[in-house]
């Protein structure tokens, strides 16, 4: 059961404020053990005529930042979906660590607000350094299904350790029975994955 009140002015709007967890009060996503092999991108929501999938946001930002301005105008579109994925704003290590706190807790808003409109939500884990697995994981449920992507990631060395330590960490910390994994699987990763091709890689495999 959700927890919240609403408070108006905040973000130039009302909304509503979840009972938190850790330092920055980080809104809680329930778990959920719903599985989907098959997803297409928020910015493809208002055109796609299939709804038999989920939906994720490995975007960029700025074309799922309508989602967090204006939330109530996409709830019905959205629950015609079998799940949605929290978005992913970005969680780049250069980044200010405000700024990436930030982005964390609107992933957490807009996830525990879908769930609070009956959408089923299957949280996005995300982290950037070694500092940010301090907060990164709050408000993430333990067990059940889980979404990462790799992308953006492999290409160099230090990004890819970062990457590895960041999923192991996940793995250790939320026990999580299913990982949504978008993008290339680095042979390091472990657990129960299902491997959804990023648009890249389809991208490249039809040229």
């Amino acid at each position: 059961m959700y927890k919240y009140k609403c408070v108006t002015g905040y973000e130039n709007t009302t909304r509503a404020i979840f009972v938190g967890e850790g330092e920055y009060d980080i809104p809680i996503i329930e778990p959920t053990k719903i599985t989907e092999n098959k997803f297409i991108g928020f910015n493809e929501v208002l055109s796609s005529k299939q709804n038999n999938c989920g939906v994720h946001f490995f975007l960029d930002d700025y074309q799922f930042q309508r989602l967090w301005n204006t939330p109530d105008k996409y709830i019905e579109m959205l629950k015609r979906f079998n799940c949605v994925l929290s978005p992913d704003f970005s969680l780049y290590a250069d980044y200010p660590k405000a700024l990436q706190i930030y982005n964390h807790y609107r992933k957490h808003w807009i996830g525990a607000y879908l769930q609070l409109n009956g959408i089923e939500v299957i949280p996005t884990i995300c982290w950037s350094d070694e500092k940010s697995l301090d907060w990164c994981f709050d408000g993430e449920p333990k067990g059940g299904t889980v979404a990462v992507s790799s992308v953006g990631t492999q290409k160099a060395k230090e990004s890819k350790q970062l990457f590895l330590n960041g999923y192991n960490e996940m793995l250790k910390r939320l026990k999580p029975e299913t990982v949504i994994f978008y993008g290339k699987v680095p042979e390091e990763c472990q657990g129960n994955i299902i491997n959804i091709k990023s648009f890249q890689e389809k991208f490249r495999s039809v040229k």
